[in-house]
């Protein structure tokens, strides 16, 4: 077979860049004791004006190690981290790798049931978190489950914002915890198969399970990303980049730190997301790279001065997480004059998958692009995950690499049946075109099946979302006594809207989606429910649902 045949994409990737790239094995604490050599005067972090320089950063995670060392914390060991972004989750993450132990993430919107069973789950030793609340009282529910378990408390005067706070735990301050004499002998070195990172996901049994990334696993995300943009303006040594996207999710992790650091940018980081801050931060500092996921750029294009506004400094505009409205997508490049790109991954894949090229030919609105260099991905039949589709079938995404995960953590059964020949199965419903382009249908779980055809709700969503009234929307599946089950639409309407009626929704559809395909159910929100990095929570609208029909 051809190369053409075999990558039909080929001729759209990045000049110099080869669909079968094979990245460097090596680690995270090689990559990132590179990136501290090579640019240790650079700036690596910018914190609410707050510098820290890459030498600054090689030193808090020496301590790290140290501190971590001496306590007998290392290969095969797990240190949980509980934060939000702030400069103390690169720091513990890179001096937890150097110490040769393993990182879990805990979300900060987790309640301590979920924080409780992650812990467990994990088997972790020992949890950092910040001294700011509900941080405290959630840890303190933690260690007060798990008596055994070491607590580290980060001051962070950005969470704390002056108020005071009461530890109900036993506990350290980071400061008492790193400060003690260096060990006697270091840490073993790091090895590529060494486990990374336990990075919990949702589980096909209603619990989270943890994606099992090793320093192969992560290293090689790190580098596929780094090979893809490498002729980018944005990308390279003192390159700034923008980001509220969570680092504890595997988005932000990878392509906003990782990343960054292994190529000595810029990182701009924040917390909370707040679209008017995130503007005046691209024009003051003139931030060449901002991403998000799609409830970002919503924001940004409803503020009511954006189109008065200096994004020219961008010269790259993504959104990842989720598919993004074609609506907002066009929206988005009349106010930059980019492109809005980003692409497909998930936590099994770290989560290098699919991206947009800089070059994209005319008439792929809704793309999730082309596989990244390095990455297999192929389109299998939905009954049948063995039989490969050709172009414009239907069927699930499989992918494999050096960046995919082998399994899930203490899952076998879930970690047999998410492989087949050793490609993952990822659940995502979708095709590719004759170019080589990928294109998302759906979750294979939320097919609605109405009267025997497939629904995907993806499609009614961005066909209502072209509404000039909607803000935003969900599409879930619901019972229906005839044809089995129904689409139903959960709007939002824009400030200062009519609300929209059903039959109104009905006539705007009509043309743009099939008759089967036609909601049979409207309501009207306030706010749609998100997950921890802002994405709509189908599940939560359906479980609501659910409860909401089981009386009748």
């Amino acid at each position: 077979m051809d190369l053409d045949t075999r990558y039909p994409w080929r001729r759209f990737l990045p000049e110099g860049v080869t669909p079968d790239y094979v990245p460097p094995v090596t680690t995270m604490p090689a990559i990132f004791a590179q990136a501290t050599r090579a640019h240790a005067d650079l700036p690596l972090l910018e914190y609410y004006g707050e510098i820290t320089r890459y030498d600054q950063m090689a030193l808090q995670v020496s301590r790290i190690a140290a501190a971590l060392t001496a306590r007998g914390i290392g290969r095969g060991d797990v240190v949980a981290l509980y934060l939000p972004n702030c400069p103390w989750h690169p720091a513990w993450l890179f001096g937890v790798w150097a110490a040769g132990a393993a990182v879990t993430h805990l979300s900060p919107l987790d309640p301590p049931p979920a924080l409780i069973h992650k812990i467990a789950d994990s088997g972790a030793r020992l949890l950092v978190t910040l001294s700011a609340e509900p941080f405290c009282a959630n840890a303190a529910a933690v260690v007060q489950a798990r008596p055994d378990l070491e607590l580290v408390l980060c001051e962070d005067p950005v969470a704390l914002a002056g108020a005071p706070h009461i530890v109900s735990a036993p506990a350290q301050d980071h400061a008492a915890f790193i400060a003690v004499p260096a060990p006697a002998a270091p840490a073993a070195p790091v090895q590529p198969q060494d486990v990374a990172l336990l990075q919990y996901t949702g589980g096909t049994t209603g619990k989270a399970r943890a994606a099992i990334l090793t320093h192969r696993n992560l290293s090689a995300a790190t580098l596929i990303y780094s090979e893809w943009f490498r002729n980018e303006a944005h990308s390279g040594p003192g390159q700034a980049v923008l980001t509220y996207s969570p680092l504890f999710h595997i988005l932000g992790l990878t392509t906003n730190l990782l990343r960054r650091v292994a190529e000595g940018g810029l990182v701009y980081l924040r917390q909370r997301f707040d679209a008017a801050e995130a503007v005046d931060l691209i024009e003051r500092h003139r931030i060449g790279s901002f991403g998000g996921v799609p409830t970002t750029w919503i924001a940004v294009t409803q503020l009511p001065d954006i189109d008065r506004r200096d994004l020219t400094s961008l010269s790259y505009a993504g959104s990842g997480g989720a598919p993004l409205p074609v609506e907002v997508e066009r929206r988005v490049r009349q106010l930059t004059g980019l492109e809005l790109r980003g692409g497909w991954g998930m936590t099994e894949t770290a989560p290098s998958g699919t991206n947009i090229p800089m070059q994209m030919p005319e008439g792929k609105a809704g793309t999730i692009g082309i596989p990244l260099p390095g990455v297999e991905v192929q389109i299998v039949a939905l009954d049948d995950p063995r039989r490969v589709l050709g172009a414009n079938e239907t069927g699930e995404l499989r992918v494999r690499g050096p960046n995919v995960t082998a399994g899930y953590h203490n899952c076998p059964d879930e970690t047999r049946e998410a492989f087949v020949d050793g490609w993952l199965l990822t659940g995502d419903v979708g095709h590719r075109d004759a170019d080589g382009f990928f294109f998302l249908t759906d979750r294979k779980k939320e097919l609605i099946v109405s009267s025997g055809f497939n629904i995907y709700p993806l499609t009614l969503e961005n066909a209502i979302h072209e509404h000039p009234d909607v803000a935003d929307v969900a599409v879930i599946g619901i019972p229906h006594p005839y044809r089995g089950e129904a689409a139903k639409a959960f709007v939002v309407m824009r400030p200062g809207a009519q609300p929209l009626t059903l039959p109104v929704l009905l006539d705007f559809l009509n043309g743009r989606l099939g008759r089967h395909e036609m909601p049979a159910e409207l309501e009207l929100r306030a706010a749609l429910p998100r997950t921890a990095v802002g994405k709509t929570s189908r599940r939560e609208l359906r479980d609501e649902e659910m409860a909401r029909r089981a009386p009748a």
